[in-house]
């Protein structure tokens, strides 16, 4: 059978990633993490990954992001997970006390998300590297994401406990509308069109309000858990509006999470100082530059990659991550359990297809590097996506989108066949690790 022009063309591009393509060696070789040296200027590098369950996209994004640490400065690793979760690592991987009562981190669905063995071993990476570093030269972790209400409040309030008693007590009374919700916030949606509850917008705003204009004294007491506390009454703000806009389900809601995440970025590196550096490892939608996908185009969404960039210009590097098969922790439904499942190999009319057939099984790619490729691969084609959920049996409707790769990000990092995150279960609870303490603290398992 003769090739058509459309196979043809296919197999030249796919010759041309292939020798444009830079092979990755094992992440634990350091050439592994040089390779990342040309972002290393910039102000924000976000690393992205096709699935929430995938190890080798876990795996990558530490190595970079410990090379960028050790040889570049950057000080920050913001993450797609809740702020009071990530709050609870942040302290332990900067040696400070724990909060007394604060619930073990990322206990809720999707769990394996943040407690597997990948996560669990960058932790204690960063906590190793910030161990004879002066304050200012620690690195921190730190969560952009605003699902945790209750954590939040919770944190909020132990601040106020210590530093302002008085503040802490109409705080409670501002959050006493909230606390029906605080364990099932979706529901607060179809509460809130009752007068009722419409208070609770007022109320949460005016306290992460009365937390900036005492800025300068709670800081002057502790500048880290003052950001701790402002970003947690932030959070409340922006969740309890995401849940009432959720409610009508449009591309609002969406929005409102991105822009919060962004935001929290924002607040992360002014903290810092206008030195600062920050890794950020969310989901390819959310790091990838949302103008130029589907959700962007059809949907009018955005995302925090579209938003570094218009905000940081060439200071920020979008770098998304890719696979054609192998196995991923995901459920069937949310809330479900997680299970192992296969992936199912890439459509034909995918990036993901051209990258396989280039016959490298690992490498990245920069996608601005050779014009050539760049306008080669700037036709729209199918990107696929897997959150938390993965539904193989409606892959094409559920987990494709069309995007232009070389304008949604500047780099493309390619893993042929992947494996499943490893969850955090009881078989890696050791006895004593560093100092005295459970090897899995601070998960708490």
């Amino acid at each position: 059978m003769t090739p058509t022009n459309g196979m043809m063309a296919t197999q030249d591009l796919a010759r041309m990633i292939a020798d444009a393509a830079q092979p990755l060696p094992a992440f634990d070789d350091p050439t592994f993490g040089r390779l990342f040296d040309r972002y290393a200027d910039r102000r924000v590098v976000l690393l992205g990954e096709a699935s929430h369950g995938t190890s080798e996209f876990y795996r990558a994004r530490a190595a970079i992001s410990r090379h960028l640490i050790e040889h570049h400065g950057f000080t920050a690793v913001a993450v797609e997970a809740d702020w009071p979760d990530a709050a609870v690592l942040d302290r332990y991987v900067r040696h400070r006390p724990g909060r007394d009562g604060t619930e073990p981190p990322f206990q809720r669905f999707p769990s394996w998300m943040w407690r597997n063995t990948d996560v669990a071993a960058f932790i204690e990476w960063l906590r190793a590297w910030n161990a004879d570093k002066p304050p200012e030269r620690q690195a921190g972790f730190f969560g952009l994401d605003m699902y945790n209400m209750s954590g939040s409040i919770g944190a909020v309030l132990n601040y106020l406990d210590e530093v302002d008693p008085e503040a802490a007590s109409v705080a409670r009374e501002r959050y006493g509308c909230l606390h029906p919700w605080q364990e099932e916030p979706a529901r607060y949606g179809r509460a809130v069109l009752t007068e009722g509850y419409r208070r609770c917008e007022k109320a949460v705003t005016q306290q992460w309000r009365d937390l900036l204009e005492k800025r300068l004294s709670y800081a002057a007491e502790d500048g880290v858990g003052f950001l701790d506390a402002e970003r947690n009454a932030r959070l409340v703000a922006s969740a309890e509006r995401y849940y009432r806009i959720m409610y009508y389900g449009d591309e609002e809601s969406w929005n409102l999470r991105d822009t919060h995440m962004f935001e929290t970025l924002q607040s992360i590196l002014d903290a810092q100082g206008p030195q600062s550096k920050a890794v950020v490892w969310a989901h390819n939608s959310h790091i990838g530059d949302a103008r130029h996908t589907d959700m962007g185009q059809r949907r009018g969404e955005l995302n925090i990659g579209q938003l570094c960039r218009e905000w940081w210009k060439e200071e920020a590097a979008l770098i998304g991550f890719g696979t054609h098969t192998g196995t991923v922790a995901a459920a069937t439904d949310w809330d479900g359990d997680m299970e192992v499942k296969q992936v199912r190999p890439s459509r034909p009319d995918s990036y993901e297809r051209l990258s396989h057939d280039s016959g490298v099984p690992r490498f990245l790619l920069d996608l601005h590097r050779d014009p050539d490729l760049t306008a080669a691969l700037g036709e729209p084609r199918l990107e696929r996506f897997i959150g938390v959920i993965y539904r193989p049996e409606s892959e094409l409707a559920s987990h494709y989108a069309r995007c232009t790769l070389p304008l949604q990000f500047n780099g493309w990092v390619w893993f042929d066949e992947t494996t499943a995150v490893t969850p955090l279960g009881p078989e890696h609870h050791a006895e004593h690790g560093p100092e005295g303490v459970p090897d899995t603290y601070p998960f708490g398992l």
